[in-house]
């Protein structure tokens, strides 16, 4: 996520910190080279020149000059002024209105505003307790509809049996009443997109609006299109009014165009940001967070949120017990496993450590998602006898499992190696504690 403006912002400090005295020329010479990272990142000029103003003004200040360290306050200033640039204070979805609470996914086609939906259905039921009425109402795109239902039922959610041969107005009306029936406090309105903004979409959008009053309306943005994002922003909120933004694909977006312009530009603040595939891939958005995460500095809140949301009470509370009674066996190590697994991939988790952006670089990511794969295939080919019991694994069983889980007896020789080492360490540290255990464990991968 933004490396490219990341690894060039990096390079202006390395620079500044080389200076044996900060000057104003100085300042000069960084904010030139910060202008051309934003530019290069496809950010708004005149989101460029507004920023660069503020910093300016900030950083040629007497405190900055003759402060003993100018280039972290130099720093600082650039991290409080993206803070403001995204948006300032982390914003939350407002939903405080009478049930079934309307919103409606506004944007163009091939933004992912299917999938955000059910995302954000995912997320809203999860993390608030809510219940969603899903409503597919985008009768032109080919397999929309069953596209929605097919999410719904993944997430075990009611979706509204829409009729391609009906408006997309009458459908919204209908799942209104619907929504009531079922006791849904949410209806979560997918419209349809087009390839470009035109007149008859927002025709359809704004009698939509007029027929179900939306409490919210989201403009779902591709971040990978940079200022494009932005202008389609405009024009959907010069017609509609919206509520908020959703930036999709943020996790495959180098530059931070998109991100860094919308908010500023559209007067609309992020509300969240999809950061992979998967439907537990959606996340609040936190302008410091985020602000954090461009300069390199990691993003330790959301790594624990993550962990939080991923890992699950019975399964951390099984893993303490089994720590504490040295009971830690390869049933233990397979859950450990899946729930670093579920927390995302090992590259998106060291961009969250300080530094660990670096580090991620020089990691190779798909060798580390592959490896943690073919230990897992291991352990599932093995009996719930042998996985309590290890000691039973000789060269007979260690073969039939390497044949059944497409590896080699050398890996499961490997893995064996790595798992009584960790069973010793857990041995040679349970009188300090679980916790001192925990951050005493060697790396799995």
């Amino acid at each position: 996520m933004f490396e490219s403006l990341t690894d060039k912002l990096e390079l202006t400090f390395k620079r500044l910190r080389g200076q044996g005295k900060i000057t104003e020329q100085n300042i000069d010479d960084a904010l030139r080279d910060v202008r051309l990272a934003l530019l290069e990142a496809d950010v708004h000029i005149k989101v460029v020149r507004t920023f660069l103003d503020s910093v300016k003004a900030k950083a040629t200040g007497q405190e900055v000059l003759q402060s003993l360290t100018p280039e972290q306050q130099f720093i600082k200033i650039v991290h409080d002024e993206l803070v403001q640039l995204l948006g300032g204070e982390h914003q939350q979805l407002d939903l405080k209105a009478a049930p079934p609470v309307a919103i409606m996914l506004v944007g163009l086609q091939g933004s992912g505003k299917t999938t955000t939906l059910a995302k954000l259905a995912r997320y809203l039921k999860k993390e608030q307790k809510r219940n969603p009425y899903l409503v597919p109402a985008d009768i032109y795109r080919p397999a929309a509809i069953e596209q929605l239902k097919v999410l719904g039922r993944e997430l075990e959610l009611p979706v509204h049996d829409s009729n391609p041969d009906t408006s997309p107005v009458m459908i919204c009306r209908q799942a209104l009443e619907e929504a009531k029936k079922k006791f849904c406090d949410l209806l979560l309105i997918d419209t349809a997109g087009r390839l470009h903004i035109d007149e008859e979409l927002m025709q359809e959008l704004a009698a939509i609006k007029d027929a179900v009053r939306p409490h919210q309306i989201l403009f779902v943005a591709d971040a990978m299109t940079g200022q494009d994002a932005v202008n389609q922003a405009l024009g959907f909120d010069a017609k509609l009014g919206l509520s908020g933004i959703i930036l999709t694909k943020l996790d495959g977006d180098a530059r931070g165009g998109a991100a860094l312009s919308i908010r500023e530009m559209v007067g609309k603040p992020i509300l969240f940001s999809g950061v992979g595939e998967k439907l537990d891939a959606i996340e609040p958005f936190y302008p410091d967070r985020m602000a954090s995460r461009i300069l390199g500095m990691g993003d330790v809140l959301s790594l624990i949120d993550k962990v939080q949301q991923n890992i699950e009470q019975k399964e951390a509370t099984k893993l303490q017990k089994a720590f504490l009674k040295q009971q830690f066996t390869l049933e233990e190590f397979q859950l450990q496993l899946q729930q670093i697994k579920r927390m995302g991939s090992v590259g998106s988790l060291l961009e969250m450590i300080p530094g660990g952006k670096k580090l991620a670089s020089q990691v190779d990511a798909d060798k580390a998602e592959n490896e943690l794969k073919r230990v897992e295939a291991i352990i599932n080919s093995m009996t719930l006898e042998e996985r309590r019991n290890p000691a039973l694994l000789n060269g007979s069983r260690r073969r039939r499992i390497a044949q059944g889980s497409g590896t080699t007896v050398t890996d499961v020789n490997r893995l064996m190696k790595q798992f009584l080492e960790m069973k010793k360490m857990m041995q040679r540290v349970s009188k300090l504690g679980v916790r001192s255990l925990l951050s005493r464990m060697p790396n799995p991968f």
